[in-house]
């Protein structure tokens, strides 16, 4: 079960995200720091490699390290990387559909909120699987498409469509949003991801359940139509054969 997986614990993750905009640098701290404890719940840190696909500008970076783990940040965006001025330490440049690591070379592979943002999500988990040593930990976490959060800052209206919500947004901003369906925004399904998971070549399904719900709301995760629309970031767990 998730670490602290409480009411209270929820409802500071969602205030936090309310300020993600104003303060990234708040935000995302406090992300950071849960999601290594949430991580810690699975296996192990300290001592341990971490490979985190879109590992953005180095909050992860610093709270997995502070954990004991030797860890490796893989961003495809420049912008990503350097959001805080220089790239963070141990971050570097790649593909998550091609990643620049050697096959089961590391402990955990690690990523959040990334795969709605791929074109090809499927890809990008078989390469974290291949990269991960037999008996390691895949940890994948990503915000389902008809999830209230789903369209990003498109959202509600990416519920009409995808293209749509985008339209709809240039139009009132006068501007594109940062994440673009089609190009950096992807309809993927809490269904498709757990299809993918259970019949995964390389690895065995683990745990699937909401992010940032307490724990008497996990059970949302495992009801097909409910959990495209109430687990607003749903986690994938496996375990490399």
């Amino acid at each position: 079960m998730p670490h602290r997986a409480t009411l209270r614990r929820s409802v500071t993750l969602f205030r936090a995200f309310l300020t993600e905009q104003t303060d990234p640098d708040g935000f995302y701290s406090v992300l950071a720091e849960d999601s290594v404890r949430q991580l810690a719940q699975h296996t192990p840190l300290n001592g341990r490699t971490i490979v985190d696909v879109g590992g953005g500008p180095g909050y992860f970076s610093d709270a997995f390290r502070a954990a004991g783990a030797t860890y490796l940040g893989i961003d495809p965006d420049v912008g990503e990387l350097t959001a805080r001025g220089e790239a963070g330490e141990n971050m570097v440049r790649g593909s998550g559909t091609k990643l620049p690591v050697r096959t089961a070379s590391v402990d955990v592979c690690y990523s959040s909120n990334v795969l709605e943002h791929v074109s090809e999500p499927e890809v990008m988990l078989a390469e974290m699987c291949r990269v991960t040593k037999p008996g390691g930990t895949i940890f994948a976490s990503f915000t389902p498409w008809y999830s209230p959060w789903g369209g990003h800052e498109t959202a509600p209206w990416h519920f009409l469509g995808g293209h749509y919500a985008r339209r709809r947004y240039a139009e009132k901003n006068g501007k594109e949003p940062k994440n673009k369906f089609g190009e950096s925004l992807f309809a993927f399904s809490a269904g498709a991801a757990i299809r993918w998971g259970k019949a995964a070549p390389l690895a065995d399904l683990q745990e699937v359940y909401p992010r940032y719900h307490p724990s008497w709301a996990q059970w949302i995760a495992h009801v097909p139509g409910v959990r495209e629309i109430a687990s607003w970031n749903l986690v994938m767990v496996l375990r490399k054969r």
